[in-house]
């Protein structure tokens, strides 16, 4: 599927295996590595990577929920790994979904600053945070869809999805935008 010139890919796999430009790392607010797909990424790039995590951290202390920080790729693929914190969900009354979105939308402005052209998501804040998959494909891939549309930056940007279910609710929420004009 291309929105503008940017190719977006759905696929099944393992994000630390992504051979773009950035990989986004769904991290908690202390970017100090944790379970999931956090975990993964730090075991994975090493520990520069918690570096320098630490040296944002005593920057700016740490990253709010909606943001996004950036740091070097250490031993991955990748270039780099933004590191996007998404919403715990506390059933939607809390402003999740407004988060969330911003957490896709400063990765992606984070990453261009730093002149990635190519950049992979999981799905932010599905697993720990338990986010509802549906809702926040459609999130997800809206916002994709609107930065794309209004800045020409990106090549390619993939969703990677650890599990077929959550590859399958990505595709079917992709195909309903499709159909959208």
């Amino acid at each position: 599927m291309n929105w503008g010139s940017t190719r977006v890919v759905l696929k099944q796999g393992d994000i630390t295996q992504e051979d773009t430009g950035a990989i986004v790392n769904a991290a908690n607010s202390s970017l100090l590595g944790g379970g999931g797909v956090d975990g993964a990424i730090h075991r994975a790039g090493g520990p520069s990577i918690l570096e320098e995590c630490k040296r944002i951290c005593a920057r700016q202390g740490g990253c709010p929920a909606g943001q996004a920080v950036i740091t070097g790729g250490g031993n991955l693929k990748a270039r780099f790994v933004v590191h996007a914190v998404g919403p715990v969900w506390r059933g939607g009354t809390a402003g999740e979904d407004s988060l969330l979105r911003s957490a896709y939308l400063n990765s992606l402005a984070v990453a261009a600053e730093n002149g990635v052209k190519t950049i992979s998501f999981p799905s932010i804040s599905t697993g720990a945070y338990r986010f509802p998959i549906d809702r926040a494909a459609r999130i997800a891939l809206e916002a994709v869809k609107e930065y794309v549309l209004l800045h020409n930056h990106f090549a390619e940007i993939r969703l990677v999805l650890f599990t077929p279910g959550d590859l399958e609710v990505y595709q079917h929420t992709l195909a309903c935008l499709a159909e959208r004009p």
